[in-house]
């Protein structure tokens, strides 16, 4: 009994389902810029910063949360462990000194020194975001999509999270946000660095995975209404600090729910063997003593109809092919050559990445299509006031939700075409982009409700992005070092922030407003002449749809153009699909 026991305790512990679970969990404390929004505030009254030094902590965090060079390096040179533990490091020791000083524990710093300390913290991110997706995926290799779309969202909504623990430890002290920002991921990025790690997972096949995947987007899906009720009840009603500690307790109730997961395949099921997958795809070599001689002359040479066949029947008839190619080249009908660098499906390195159109025609799509949504989000208060929309927060709140379905969502329509029709991902991407074009014209339309429209849309296309993309990335380029290629992509949002947001739509939304002043200034009587002059100092703001009409007109444009390079993908990519989703490859997600 105790020799079971233990077996079943081990088995439990290498169990890929217990490892997805618990990196859901990371995901949940990830989230560190979202929070900026809430801690800024406290900076700001601390250490007397005008809007303009804000600013520039704003930037160093979104830095702080993209450039992730040296993650994609480090997590391929150091185990799991190594990596989220200097991950842990750098959030506890970057916002823990910011903590110091904005308590007044420790002495004031320049500027400068302050945007250090946060971009140190917020990178601090990167790692687990790094560690938990090259972690999933090779556990996960045929479940790329769902993985990516869960674990992405989760982050996504991990802001939401921190701000309801925030509420319920109800601290008169607004610093001790920050404090909770230095020490909560640190001690759960720690204390879960030995569960997060691939335990070969495509090893671990079973018939309950489709059912499992089903158990796990409900739970999600749970989890997104509950957080929009209680999100909408706290800006609605005055709540007492007993009714948001129960609220947060069933918040945690929710997040604990998918360990049931491991819990049921280890202990509650027969313990069969499990079938394996293909980790990652095999190219298709002709062995030569103890060398392998790839024949790039395959290529030219096979039919067009051989890569719709089954696995099987394409392998043998490339087989054949290979067999006369060789004879051939004995005689000195052909000419063998050997292949350079690796293939599409195959391993790559960034270096060898960054010479193929494949890798920027992804990279402009995503740079264009989140690069417009992120945009949307950055100025969403703005749109909403020019509007008219008196509650501004709420839009705010629905579009992290919807944000978080896309995400979740994007992985699981993505992962249909690709396993259900052998057809690549990224015709998924450039659907989402369509719907987000769509989001576009009911802003710059300025339709009653148009508002409500426009953020599920908006929400739910750049949520897609972060699934789809990840996913896409780890199909085409391989797995090995998926850390450095996926970091780079992270690049696209400050790139598209800086473009779309701060030289389009902030000049556009300024041109407009200063068009209005002047003509309000023609019709002003004293009153407001004088009221106008007391207020010179504040910036002239717009009203009406005519404010955001040009930029949303722009970004409908850019997400069209991300939606045909995504198809130009789709294209050059379907053999590198059929290779890996065939007809012949198994059925079970996961």
């Amino acid at each position: 009994m105790g020799g079971l026991l233990a077996e079943r305790l081990t088995s439990f512990y290498k169990n890929r389902w217990l490892v997805f679970v618990v990196t859901m969990w990371l995901q949940s404390w990830a989230g560190i810029g979202y929070l900026f929004g809430s801690i800024s505030p406290v900076i700001k009254r601390s250490l007397n910063y005008n809007q303009r030094q804000l600013a520039g902590l704003g930037v160093a965090k979104d830095l702080g949360d993209c450039v992730g060079f040296v993650t994609g390096v480090l997590c391929e040179i150091l185990p799991s462990w190594g990596a989220l533990l200097v991950g842990s490091s750098l959030n506890f020791v970057g916002y823990g000194w910011v903590w110091l000083i904005v308590t007044g524990r420790a002495p004031a710093l320049p500027l400068w020194a302050m945007c250090v300390l946060i971009f140190v913290g917020t990178n601090g991110e990167t790692y687990f975001n790094t560690v938990a997706l090259v972690s999933s995926i090779q556990n996960f290799p045929k479940s790329r999509g769902p993985v990516v779309g869960i674990l992405k969202g989760f982050a996504g909504l991990s802001g939401a999270i921190l701000t309801q623990i925030y509420a319920m430890i109800h601290s008169p002290d607004h610093a001790s946000l920050i404090f909770m920002v230095a020490v909560g991921p640190t001690l759960v990025g720690i204390g879960l660095m030995f569960i997060i790690r691939p335990v070969k997972g495509h090893k671990q096949i079973r018939p309950s995975d489709d059912a499992s995947f089903t158990f796990v987007y409900s739970v999600c899906l749970l989890l997104a209404a509950y957080l929009m009720g209680v999100m909408l009840v706290q800006d609605l009603v005055t709540l007492n600090h007993t009714t948001v500690m129960i609220f947060t307790v069933v918040l945690f109730v929710i997040l604990l729910v998918p360990i049931f997961v491991p819990i049921s395949t280890t202990f509650f099921s027969e313990q069969k063997a499990s079938e394996e997958e293909a980790l990652l795809p095999q190219p298709e070599t002709l062995e030569r003593g103890n060398s392998e001689v790839i024949l790039s002359e395959v290529e030219d040479e096979k039919p067009e109809d051989v890569d719709s066949l089954p696995s099987s029947e394409r392998k043998k008839r490339i087989a054949q092919l290979q067999s006369k190619l060789v004879q051939a080249a004995a005689v000195g009908a052909v000419r063998i050559k050997r292949r350079r660098g690796p293939r599409r499906g195959e391993d790559f390195t960034l270096a060898q990445a960054l010479i193929k159109a494949d890798f920027w025609l992804l990279f402009l799509s995503l740079l264009l299509g989140s690069g417009s949504g992120l945009t949307i989000i950055d100025n969403l208060g703005q749109i909403s006031q020019s509007l008219q929309y008196e509650n501004t927060h709420i839009f705010v709140s629905m579009i992290s939700i919807w944000n978080f379905l896309g995400r979740v969502g994007g992985g699981y329509i993505s992962e249909i075409v690709v396993r259900d029709y052998a057809f690549p991902r990224p015709v998924a991407l450039a659907g989402f982009q369509l719907v987000m074009a769509c989001g576009h014209v009911f802003i710059a339309m300025g339709w009653p409700g148009a508002m409500y429209v426009s953020t599920l849309l908006v929400g739910l296309g750049y949520g897609a992005h972060w699934s789809i993309v990840p996913a896409a990335v780890s199909e085409l380029f391989g797995l090995r070092n998926f850390g450095a290629l996926y970091n780079f992509f992270t690049l696209a949002n400050p790139a598209g922030t800086l473009v779309f947001s701060s030289l389009i739509a902030s000049r556009i939304y300024d041109y407009e407003a200063e068009q209005q002043a002047r003509q309000g200034y023609q019709y002003q009587n004293l009153g407001s002449l004088l009221s106008s002059v007391v207020n010179a100092a504040e910036p002239p703001k717009c009203e009406g749809s005519i404010c955001f009409f040009l930029t949303c007109v722009l970004m409908a444009g850019l997400c069209i153009m991300a939606a045909v390079l995504s198809m130009i993908l789709v294209r050059r990519t379907k053999t590198v699909y059929a290779s890996l989703y065939g007809k012949s490859t198994t059925r079970n997600i996961g």
